[in-house]
This record gives structure tokens, sequence and C-alpha cells, in this order.
């Protein structure tokens, strides 16, 4: 296909294009997230989240073909770094140090979520490269310092590296629903089509060793002393007043580390309106009052692969709070809690979130998160790509050393 015949059009809200042909094109991706859905980013936006007031300026970069949308990407210009986690205040550092501006910048990132998978949408490999030089193209015309693309799909990854964009490597920690084999316990997280899925919490706990496993019992056993109890609901049936106490739980988590919260209640009320099915509270009971809550979010289903017949299912930790301090609430209701209901509800893989070597202890095992950037300045370009390497190397012997405190029995 002739790339003459592709228009690139920047949009400056989410709200200029389709969600239909949004959605469509998301659905053949191959690392599809309920995050990249038109209306998950679109209520960002409308609830005053991700906005210019709040440090994000949507430019969308999209690719046409006619009437067709054939790549996208949520682009957003910042003015600071905060809610991408992935942290260059160093590298803004240095800037300043040396005269040199280094916001705005551009990143190609779902706002407040670092959570692996499909950033660069593209109905084909062709397709995804040519948005990748649209992108920095348009950042070196509009004399951006740099381009950022963060926590990427394999296949972002494997355009950007082609189109010259360094590599930066983190490490996340996520479960998988496989029962380790003898031949798979020793490893990070089992291979596909590795062992059987875990029948109940005690089967899972029967794979780890006793330490990890009287820890874990322990720990549960606490909360249930202290007299709390747990009630789920999902989607439709998160009822009102439930999402009004997760908030109370949300914000003031934010709020004792001195901060406001990054998304408003108008959000979640948009995600209730628009996205319930891909929702699942737990509430902490005592006393017949709500003292805790946790939300994590479930996905892809069908509707977001296109129909795809097996669709791997995934649910992802999201967000917690308490307004009464139990100990090792927070490991029931961040941890256990969704890790009981994946296994209940037959759910792959449980994916923890940005950094904690603690949930290692729960049996949430070390990957590689991935981000690809580019920076105009040449000198500043070097500079960083020496530091990723020193970086990387880091991060691989980190890897190495945390595959080595494998939770799981061996024998």
């Amino acid at each position: 296909m002739a790339e003459a015949a592709i228009i690139a059009r920047v949009l400056a809200s989410p709200l200029e294009v389709d969600a239909t042909a949004w959605n469509a094109l998301l659905a053949q991706q191959s690392h599809p997230t309920p995050f990249m859905r038109h209306e998950y980013l679109a209520a960002l936006h409308e609830s005053q989240s991700a906005v210019p007031g709040t440090g994000w300026t949507p430019r969308f970069m999209t690719l046409w073909e006619g009437d067709a949308l054939v790549a996208a990407c949520p682009l957003y210009l910042k003015s600071h770094s905060y809610g991408e986690y992935v942290f260059d205040w160093a590298w803004a550092s240095a800037y300043e140090q040396h005269g040199v501006p280094y916001y705005p910048k551009a990143v190609v990132a779902v706002p407040f979520t670092p959570v692996p998978g499909t950033r660069l949408m593209a109905r084909n490999g062709d397709m995804r490269a040519l948005l990748v030089r649209a992108l920095c193209q348009w950042c070196a015309d509009e004399g951006l310092s740099s381009l950022h693309v963060l926590f990427a799909s394999d296949g972002d990854v494997q355009a950007s590296a082609q189109q010259g964009l360094m590599l930066r490597h983190q490490v996340q920690f996520h479960w998988k629903n496989v029962a380790p084999t003898l031949a798979t316990a020793g490893a990070a997280l089992p291979p596909a089509g590795e062992g059987r899925p875990f029948t109940s919490f005690d089967d899972f706990l029967a794979s780890l060793t006793q330490e990890k496993r009287k820890k874990i019992r322990q720990e549960r056993r606490r909360v249930a002393e202290a007299g709390v109890t747990f009630r789920w609901a999902q989607g439709a049936d998160i009822a009102a007043p439930d999402w009004d106490f997760f908030y109370r739980c949300y914000e003031r988590t934010y709020l004792e580390h001195g901060n406001p919260p990054y998304l408003t209640r108008d959000f979640f009320a948009r995600m209730a309106q628009h996205m319930p099915q891909s929702w699942v509270l737990f509430v902490a009971e005592r006393d017949g009052q709500s003292i805790a809550s946790s939300l994590i979010a479930i996905g892809p289903n069908k509707s977001m692969t296109g129909g795809q017949k097996d669709p791997e299912s995934v649910a992802y930790g999201r967000y917690w709070g308490a307004l009464e301090r139990v100990d090792c609430l927070h490991f029931e209701a961040c941890y256990y809690q969704p890790l009981q209901w994946c296994i209940a509800h037959g759910m792959q893989r449980f994916e923890g979130g940005a950094q904690g070597e603690h949930k290692m202890a729960r049996a949430l095992l070390p990957v590689q998160a991935t981000s690809a950037h580019w920076l105009a300045h040449p000198a500043f370009a070097d500079a960083v790509e020496r530091f990723l390497e020193r970086e990387g190397a880091g991060v691989e012997q980190y890897l190495g050393h945390l595959q080595a405190r494998n939770p799981f029995r061996t024998a």
C-alpha cells in the first residue's frame, strides 16, 4: 500500500474519533486491554481526569485510508511526568541543568495505567511502522523534546525498535492460573499449555513452599480474627452506593500520601455506565459496616477481541483503600480475594501492577515490561542510550535474582 494513500490526522480529543472504528481496530490487536477501549479513554477526558488542566493534553494520532481507520494511538502532550509510572525525572532534571526544555514532551500511553498492552493500534505491521514514523515526525515538527511509548506490547516494541527508538525495561509482578509442574516450578510465569488451572485457593496454596503457604494462611487468619468479611460484585451488580464507598476509600489512599486522586468520581460513574462488565469490586465489612474496598478490572472479552473463540481472560489489580486499619487487610483485599475470585471464575492471569517486590510472596512472579523512547537532542539521546544500556543490565540481573526466589515448591 503506497504511503501517499494514507492520511495522518492529529485529534485534540478522543471524542473526535468514532468509538466503533476505534474499538474495531483495537479488537484486531494481539494484546488488547479494556484500558484502550474508546469508552475508557473518553471517560478520562470527559471526567476531567486526563485533560490539559491536569497536564494531559490529548493529541490522538490517527492514520486513515479513505474513511477507514488503519492505525491509531492515544498521544498526549505532557507538562510533567506524573501518572506515567516510567520514571524520567532524572532526564528532565538533566535537561533543565543544561538550559534545554524537556517539557512539553509527548507520551503514547493510557493515563495513570501501568498495564502492558497494545498502544500502537494498526491494521498490520506496515501500518504500525508508518504510525511510529508519523509520531516521530510530528514530534520533530512540533519542536518537542521527546516521545515515549509506555508499557508497550511486543509488537509495539518491535516496531519502535525498528524505527530507532530506544528501549527501556522494568519489572512487574503477574500471577498465572497454572499449577506448576516440576519442570516449570523454577521458571517465571509458566509457559502456555504447561500445567493445569488451580481448582481452589487451597489447591493454589498447596503449590507453594511451606514457608509461603504458612505466611499467607497467617495473614488471612489475622483478617478473619479481626471480624472482617468480604463480599464482591461484578458489572451492573455494583450498586451506586458501593461505587460511592469505593471512591471514599480510593480518595483516602491518595490523601493520606498528601496528593489528590488522579481520577475523579465522575470517571467511575462513567465506568459504571459505559463499561460495567469490566469491573469487579471487593468490599470488606466489619460489624455490619463497610471498612475497605479494592477494585479490579477484567478483560478482554469477546467484544474486545472481535469475537475470538478463546481470548485470554485477564484480571488487573487497580485500586484500593481503607477507612479503618486492620493488620494484613491490604494483602487480603488486593491479592487473596482477587486471586480466589480468579480461580473460581477461571481467569487465566492476574496482573498486580507496577512495583512491589512483596508480591512475590503471594506468587505473583516477575515479568519484564518495556517502553520505547525517542529524544530529539542528539547529545541527550546518546547519553540516555548509554544510561539505558547500564539500567537494562541491572534489570536483567534483578530479574535473575527474583526468579531464584520462586515461591513454588520444586519437589
